[in-house]
């Protein structure tokens, strides 16, 4: 296996443990607030990316193109998205269902206000044309049932998945910048001679 993917399996790994571990430790409101968790996904992504390019390059003796370093980020990058994607999914499938229906019923609170406050009610049906025929119950049933498909598990899984590839490819291209232009300083081959 190459040395990129472990990096990517470790991190994930070590980002798989502390999701558990704030799930066990945090208690109350704080449960609900994803700063933590984000910033280090965001963080052990990017270590993975960065960590698995430098072993793969400091290994590597012969030259390498721009594309061959962003290729080899992403080896790093990819098995980290797929694992914790699958994590994630399984997290708010088995192992906290309660938290969509926290965010369920926060959305709830917030329609509910909106809908009882007559301006709010007409800022929304002048937003939205399907809205100025509808009745108050059917606004609330429509948005409603957005929310449920917005905050299942798929759909979060789904949009972590797509978030974490982009990133992971700016990431990669970005690392690759860096590492070439301070780190990794190589000439370029000669140029063949035609003879």
């Amino acid at each position: 296996m190459r040395i990129t993917v472990k990096i990517g399996l470790l991190f994930a790994a070590i980002w798989i443990g502390l999701k558990m571990v704030l799930f066990a430790t945090q208690v109350g409101a704080s449960r609900y607030d994803l700063t933590v968790p984000i910033l280090t996904n965001i963080l052990c992504l990017l270590l993975a990316i960065s960590i698995g390019l430098y072993l793969h390059k400091s290994a590597e003796k012969e030259y390498t193109n721009a594309l061959g370093d962003i290729k080899n980020g992403l080896s790093a990058g990819v098995p980290y998205i797929i694992i914790v994607s699958v994590f994630l999914y399984f997290y708010y499938t088995k192992i906290d269902p309660e938290y969509n229906q926290h965010q369920r019923s926060e959305a709830a609170m917030q329609l509910e206000k909106l809908l009882d406050d007559p301006d709010d009610l007409q800022k929304m049906r002048d937003s939205n044309a399907e809205f100025e025929v509808m009745s108050v119950e059917e606004i609330r049933e429509s948005i409603i049932s957005n929310q449920e498909a917005m905050y299942s598990p798929q759909a979060v899984t789904t949009i972590s998945l797509l978030g974490m590839l982009i990133l992971a490819t700016f990431n990669s291209i970005f690392i690759t910048i860096i590492y070439r232009k301070l780190i990794f300083r190589q000439a370029p081959p000669p140029p063949e001679r035609q003879r």
